[in-house]
């Protein structure tokens, strides 16, 4: 019977050729398209920003990059091909007419190109599209120089680990993958063409495929033994020990570094049993080599440290690593930058001392107190000063501070954005969306430690309706016609911000043909054209076709909105700007608006990162940063794991023209300077930031959470007692959130006196406790000011304190009598949500906590918000065992008097303290409410009130008892009139008991 001669692919006609041709191109277009688009408007946007150099170095590190690995990978592959192909065999004998391989050879044969070069060159293209996402590492490279610090294991400059090692490993990976896949074709190729034959009883193997065959896994042991020369400086970065510590341990030093030299030169013995296969025809000397060094890599890699790790060093862990633990404190302390020149550690009692009254820096504390959480109030400024549907504010507001009249204040700060989410009817249609509601107007701002009028009766709805709202200064299109700015303002439209961008697609196309009447929204009775330098223009034809293809939007091209003087503005976040315009950066999760030179700015910090700085603790900075604000606002996180970080870069951006600045504020710092190598005028110089722009400065949130957490065990000094956990402290849970929660309390900034000079200094704050404990352990500061930025303070308390913590101070004050009848009165008809526990060391060493407590009407409608509607102060008694005051007011003044007694409450509503007064017009949406001219003090008047007359022992505890029965009674009645008095008079009784000593 006669058999069918082996077959190759079936051939294709003319038609089903041009057919496929045709389905290729649309798919590579289909696939090709939209990132040629994007890369094309990004060029465009980067032109816009002036950053475009920026873009072309990115580009072309990439694109370089891309073809160096693509020719290494291909050419190693096709080289292996060709070398395989041509040693072939002259004949190969067949297994008969049904042979398979016969079959794929005659296929192969058929199209030698397609698969001789069609494979390397798809191989190769894979190779360079995974490597050109590589060019941090080739610019870091090229740009990176010393950090005059050298490890304390192999004498290397930090730059070797931070610029170089990466590179090097980098390519070995790449000489790996090339060699690897090389090695697989030439043993397919072999076995196609008859080099290699799995049947027979000899020449199973030709002398041409042993040689190369030999070649290439001896150059891939080679390369293996190179890498255990560069493993060892990994070492430095080693994360045995977690949790204890980052960075190599007794054994890694003493069992692992010793076993990759041991490993190296088993390697290299064996790369040379390896060629001497090409000489040799007996193919039992590679292979024993082969096993000797998985054997040898299992024994002196794995089993010999473990045995080390097991029977050396965990029986006497305390003092074996206690030499490497000095090495982890030492650099991470580096790393994060929390050395001595910056943290200074204070002991601290947490008993006070002295009376608030009498120290200054304690009139300051006080008198600037913030009442207000920006947390919070976003919906009361939505309601109150929201002006138009399309307006809105971010959901957390921020923290600044201006200087009115001479006099420092802080206040709680927003732009009054544009909110293309809240468009409804037919402002939603594609013409009013993009071209008419474009921008929004001004910049509303509110003192932190005052409201209009105090609260006095939290459950009447009518006494109170215009009560415990921010005083507003408000710098608007309005405010600016009628020249009554606070905070003056030039350009009061906004068409860039985080509200803005919070839409998708983010774009606004301004402008129009030349003598054209404005389309943008600016008041009821006006339209504006936007004439600032931010856009892109889409004058032209090709333009507007690009921005379609972006958007996938054909009204781009056929509307007749646009003009010739168009402009399209995209990438309208402020932290997204910086961040694609400085893509080595990581910025922070939080941007701010501030009035700089009459001008609306977002103010952005960014970081420089590493992460592998040797012996430096690594951690996630995703979990770092994360606490209870973050989750009840969806912040944007930076997720890297990192081991060093510095806020190198402030970048502000401006509000009107999008402009972007980046500013260098570390001179020392090498990341920095190495990416100010490879994109040279990208960052300016330090003395480019104007006086008035630095006064707005923060210290970043993220940065000192991560800061903080580090100072939470690498305050400790001695390796001993950091290897036992027991001095660490924690970051406490935020105790003011309901229902419990593990997330951490947030920083919060406060302007508090400075201990030297009782000037107010702006400082971000956290309380620490002990390491699972609800005690508090230390206190932590850093200040914004420009004089002296960056400087921590670390108030440290004694290991045996009784003083308590958040969560204790917490439980205090809503466990009191008074909070608690007053909360079970006020929950009947409103929503209570508690602010920042802010936590003040004040009284030469005491702690005084200070919590507003907001009230929400509980009613269906949404045009509800809440309202400061009383102040909780927690202080702790001096003398040992003292106990713990508890003041609840609906003031901060009253409070303070209930807590220190009648007089101290005069701190607060000295001049920039809390105002009580109402204020007119406080709740109209459209009005202008300007705060008192008076503003903050700095040092505010000592008051002090008169001792009050002795009272006798026992008449106060009589008065006592008899207050008590009264509230009881009251209680019982219902009468809440009744019961506000009872109340007054129990605090009265209580503060007569108080002075007799009781």
């Amino acid at each position: 019977m006669g058999m069918r001669p082996p077959t190759g692919l079936p051939s294709l006609s003319r038609r089903s050729r041009t057919l496929l041709v045709l389905a290729l191109v649309l798919a590579a277009l289909l696939l090709i398209g939209p990132r040629l688009v994007d890369t094309y408007t990004d060029w465009l946007w980067f032109g816009e920003v002036g950053f475009r150099n920026v873009f072309t170095t990115v580009l072309l590190t990439r694109v370089i990059t891309f073809l160096v690995v693509a020719l290494l990978v291909g050419g190693t592959v096709f080289g292996a091909l060709t070398v395989a192909y041509r040693s072939r065999p002259v004949f190969v004998p067949t297994a008969g007419p049904n042979d398979p391989i016969a079959r794929y050879r005659t296929t192969v044969m058929s199209r030698l190109r397609v698969f001789g070069i069609g494979i390397p060159v798809v191989i190769g293209l894979l190779s360079g599209l995974v490597a050109q996402g590589n060019w941090v590492t080739v610019q870091m490279f090229l740009h990176g120089g010393s950090f005059g610090v050298q490890d304390p294991q192999f004498n290397l400059d930090v730059g070797f680990y931070a610029f170089d090692l990466p590179f090097y490993r980098s390519i070995l990976n790449w000489l790996f993958v090339a060699v690897v896949i090389a090695f697989f074709a030439a043993l397919v190729t072999h076995y196609i063409f008859g080099g290699l034959r799995l049947s027979g009883r000899e020449g199973a193997l030709t002398k041409s495929a042993r040689i190369q065959l030999a070649v290439l896994a001896g150059t891939f042991v080679v390369l293996k033994a190179v890498a255990y020369w560069f493993d060892r400086y990994a070492l430095l970065s080693s994360s045995r020990k977690e949790p204890t510590f980052t960075g190599p341990g007794f054994t890694d030093i003493n069992a692992v570094l010793p076993a990759k030299l041991i490993l190296l030169a088993i390697a290299v013995i064996c790369a040379g049993a390896f060629f001497a296969a090409i000489f040799l025809r007996d193919l039992r000397i590679p292979a024993l080599a082969t096993a000797l060094l998985v054997l040898s890599s299992i024994l002196v890699g794995a089993v010999w440290p473990l045995v080390v790790e097991q029977f050396s060093v965990r029986p006497n862990a305390a003092d074996k690593e206690r030499a490497y633990i000095e090495r982890n404190i030492e650099a991470t302390r580096a790393a994060y930058g929390i050395t001595d020149d910056t943290v200074t550690y204070e002991d601290y009692t947490g008993v006070g001392s002295a009376s608030p009254r009498d120290v200054p820096a304690d009139q300051t504390t006080i008198a600037n107190t913030r009442l207000l959480d920006p947390n919070v109030l976003s919906r009361t400024f939505t309601q109150q000063q929201q002006l138009k549907n399309f307006y809105g504010f971010p959901s957390t507001l921020d923290v600044d501070r201006y200087e009115i009249d001479g006099q420092l204040q802080d206040y709680i700060v927003a732009a009054r954005e544009l909110s293309p989410n809240s468009l409804t009817g037919n402002q939603t249609d594609w013409i009013n969306r993009h071209t008419v509601y474009t921008h929004g107007n001004g910049f509303v701002a509110a003192p932190a430690n005052r409201v209009n009028a105090a609260v006095q009766d939290a459950t009447s709805t009518e006494s109170n309706s215009n009560s415990g709202y921010p005083i507003y200064t408000v710098s608007d299109l309005a405010s600016q016609a009628a020249d009554d700015q606070v905070i003056p303002v030039e350009q009061p439209r906004i068409y860039y911000g985080e509200v803005i961008a919070s839409s998708n697609p983010d774009y606004a196309i301004v402008g129009g043909s030349e003598g054209s009447d404005g389309r943008e929204y600016d008041t009821d009775t006006s339209r504006y054209t936007y004439t600032g330098s931010g856009g892109v223009s889409i004058g032209n034809w090709f333009n507007r076709l690009a921005f379609a293809a972006k958007y996938t939007e054909r009204n781009i091209l056929f509307s007749g909105a646009i003009g010739d003087d168009s402009k399209i503005i995209f990438n309208r976040d402020p932290r997204e700007r910086v961040q694609k315009v400085a893509p080595w950066l990581t910025a922070d999760g939080n941007s701010y608006p501030a009035v700089v030179g009459g001008k609306i700015v977002w103010i952005v910090d960014a970081y420089t990162t590493l992460d592998q700085y040797p012996y430096a603790q690594r951690s996630s900075l995703e979990g770092l940063v994360q606490d209870s604000i973050d989750a009840n606002t969806g912040r944007l996180l930076p997720r890297d794991e990192v081991s060093y970080i510095r806020n190198s870069v402030k970048a502000t951006v401006d509000a009107y023209d999008g402009s972007v600045n980046l500013y260098q504020v570390d001179d020392n710092d090498p990341v920095l300077a190495a990416w100010m190598g490879a994109f040279p005028g990208a960052v300016q110089p330090e003395s480019a930031i104007s006086d008035e722009l630095r006064q707005h400065f923060r210290y970043p949130e993220d940065l000192f959470k991560v800061q903080r957490e580090m100072l939470a065990k690498y305050h400790v000094n001695d390796p001993g007692e950091f290897f036992t956990n027991n001095a660490f402290w924690s970051v406490p849970s935020d105790p003011t959130v309901e229902g419990g929660t593990n997330l951490n309390q947030p920083p919060y900034y406060v302007l508090i006196g400075d201990p030297d000079t009782g000037q107010p200094s702006f400082r971000l704050t956290s309380a620490m406790v002990g390491f699972n404990r609800e005690l508090l352990s230390a206190y932590i500061s850093v200040r914004s000011d420009p004089e002296g930025y960056g400087e921590f303070t670390v108030l440290q308390l004694p290991t045996d304190t009784q003083t308590q913590g958040p969560q204790q101070a917490q439980n205090s004050m809503t466990s009191d009598t008074r909070v608690a009848s007053d909360r079970t009165l006020l929950q009947q008809s409103n929503r209570i949500q508690y602010g920042n526990l802010l936590t003040l060391p004040i009284a030469n060493g005491g702690i005084l906590y200070v919590e507003p407590l907001y009230t929400e009407r509980n009613t269906t409608n949404t045009s509800t918000f809440p309202q400061l509607s009383r102040v909780l102060v927690s202080y702790r008694e001096p003398g040992a065992g003292g106990g713990v005051r508890v003041g609840y007011a609906a003031t901060l003044a009253e409070a303070l008097d209930q807590v220190f007694g009648s007089g101290t409450g005069s701190v607060a509503t000295a001049p920039g303290g809390e105002a009580t007064e109402p204020q007119p017009d406080n709740g109209s949406s459209t009005g202008t409410t300007s705060a008192p001219t008076e503003g903050s003090a700095t040092t505010p008047p000592s008051t002090s009130a008169a001792p009050a007359a002795p009272v006798d022992r026992t008449a106060a505890v009589n008065n006592l008892n008899s207050a008590l029965a009264a509230v009881r009674t009251a209680q019982q009645s219902g009468d809440f009139a009744q019961l506000g008095t009872a109340f007054d008079n129990l605090q009265r009784a209580i503060d007569q008991y108080n002075s007799t000593g009781g």
